[in-house]
């Protein structure tokens, strides 16, 4: 019988998980078990701090539902899921970067015609985006569905408000022939990540900034290209350089122009005062 010691518990935990049917999950559970035993061992991890650290986990799995992801929200604010968004997309550079998902996307947004209004009457104001997709080659991507979401102007986005039926504040829109879109929402704000759980509990103990830029999410999905996951920054936003999640990048940064109340680029007219931004995503094939 071999005894477990200080010195042996590691290789002898790496080498149970070895045996995995799945040759990566073998390698991801030893190197996990490495890694874990190692930062053990470099802070000297006590019991107390042990114990804190399950039940902080113990919390964020208690407080997950289908709408509110605060796992993700951990691995956001780590910087983990930007690191695994870079090292899984490293695109032309001419092609838009990718940024994370976030925890507050949902499946089956309602599909919009070009320039209908995902915001539907929401406070705010009113907000043109528009401009083309296109491939590396400059030409048009007809198709093209992207999937938008984003916040109202209390921060707060569908998944945080109880008992919302309808879909709030998203949409999907499919590119024209020659590539083009028009998205018509509100301007977002700025707003704070949710402070009320396990997430927010350990980033008020720091002195983390626990803002977000203002910004607009896109998923585009086209067959033959890599799907991108973005977002697109308001010019001039507070937080830019302190973005919580890391995921500010300069190329995504756009300028909202103020407009008069009159015409719009949906050939309608606004009887308030506007805004209007312009960004052309291009996408990257596929490598097969």
């Amino acid at each position: 019988m071999q005894l477990v010691t200080e010195d042996n518990i590691t290789d002898l935990a790496v080498q149970r998980w070895s045996t995995a049917e799945d040759p990566r999950l073998g390698e991801l559970m030893t190197a996990l078990v490495r890694h874990l035993h190692d930062f053990a061992r470099e802070v000297r991890l006590t019991e107390a701090e042990w114990m804190a650290a399950v039940q902080w986990l113990t919390a964020t799995g208690q407080i997950s539902t289908e709408k509110r992801e605060e796992f993700i929200l951990a691995s956001d604010v780590l910087g983990l899921s930007m690191l695994v968004v870079q090292m899984n997309h490293r695109l032309d550079p001419a092609a838009t970067p990718a940024t994370v998902l976030g925890p507050f996307h949902i499946e089956g947004s309602p599909e919009l015609d070009y320039a209908a209004d995902m915001s539907d009457g929401l406070p705010g104001t009113p907000l043109y985006l528009s401009g083309t997709v296109r491939d590396l080659a400059g030409d048009p991507v007809a198709g093209g569905v992207l999937d938008v979401w984003q916040a109202d102007t209390d921060g707060a986005y569908e998944s945080q408000i109880p008992d919302i039926d309808e879909a709030r504040l998203r949409a999907k829109y499919t590119t024209r022939e020659d590539g083009s879109y028009c998205v018509r929402t509100i301007a977002p704000l700025g707003y704070t990540i949710p402070m009320d759980g396990p997430v927010g509990d350990l980033v008020g103990r720091t002195g983390i900034s626990h803002f977000r830029p203002a910004h607009i999410h896109f998923l585009v999905n086209v067959p033959g290209f890599e799907p991108l996951i973005t977002h697109l920054f308001q010019e001039g936003a507070d937080y830019l350089d302190s973005d919580v999640v890391f995921g500010t990048k300069q190329e995504l940064v756009v300028r909202f122009e103020e407009r008069e109340p009159g015409p719009t680029p949906d050939g309608g007219s606004s009887e308030v005062p506007w805004l209007e931004a312009h960004y052309d995503f291009v996408l990257q094939p596929q490598v097969r």
